[in-house]
């Protein structure tokens, strides 16, 4: 089967996805990019998560052209495929309606450095893209405007974007938003959060490069 493992991994992840509170019903998708076939892997529209096989997963060019699979591919397949267009180190895209980040998003807001794991998404903010209809060229441009610089932003009234170099780490990035959001949503709620210098989070940046095993 083409890209076998990278099916397996999505539907691996997708069920992830459920488990860990990151979305609910189909909401959400995930893919996965191989540079030497130039295909990329999208988990397929409407199904449930623990109904998913490897085959229902669908493989296609970054035209969007269907190579493999019956299936129709996520609603999302332009803002998963500008990625792997336009940034090279780009691997795996992860999209979530996450609660507590879908929240900050529907408010319109970023997620300042209200705790040091702000560096997993590449900078000192997380950004919230403008709106766009879901499943249009435009949320794929808002969003990647958005992650200039970055492995993660809000899509605003909708949810969660992450990116990393493979589905592990992008997969990370969206649960560690998700948590960041929460703390902050929580501290904002009592008083007002203390935001981190830039400077920690250079200095977080430069840590985060050599954390855990490589």
């Amino acid at each position: 089967m083409l890209m076998e493992k990278e099916r397996n991994q999505i539907v691996s992840y997708g069920k992830k996805l459920i488990t860990s509170g990151l979305t609910k019903g189909t909401g959400g998708n995930i893919s996965i990019y191989d540079p030497d076939l130039d295909l990329m892997a999208i988990s397929p529209s409407g199904i449930d998560y623990f109904e998913t096989q490897p085959e229902d997963v669908v493989v296609t060019k970054l035209s969007g052209e269907i190579v493999d699979s019956p299936r129709k591919p996520s609603s999302e397949l332009d803002m998963h495929r500008i990625y792997y267009m336009k940034r090279p180190e780009i691997r795996s895209v992860v999209h979530t309606h996450s609660p507590f980040s879908t929240t900050l998003a529907t408010l319109g807001w970023e997620l300042p450095a209200a705790n040091y794991y702000i560096a997993i998404a590449g900078g000192n903010t997380i950004r919230c893209a403008e709106y766009a209809s879901f499943g249009t060229w435009e949320l794929a441009e808002n969003s990647f405007k958005a992650m200039e610089d970055r492995y993660a932003c809000f899509l605003a009234n909708h949810g969660l974007l992450t990116c990393s170099y493979d589905l592990a780490n992008a997969f990370s990035i969206a649960e560690e938003t998700e948590r960041m959001a929460e703390v902050y949503w929580r501290s904002k709620s009592v008083g007002e959060p203390k935001i981190l210098v830039d400077a920690e989070v250079d200095f977080m940046l430069e840590k985060f490069k050599t954390y855990g095993q490589k």
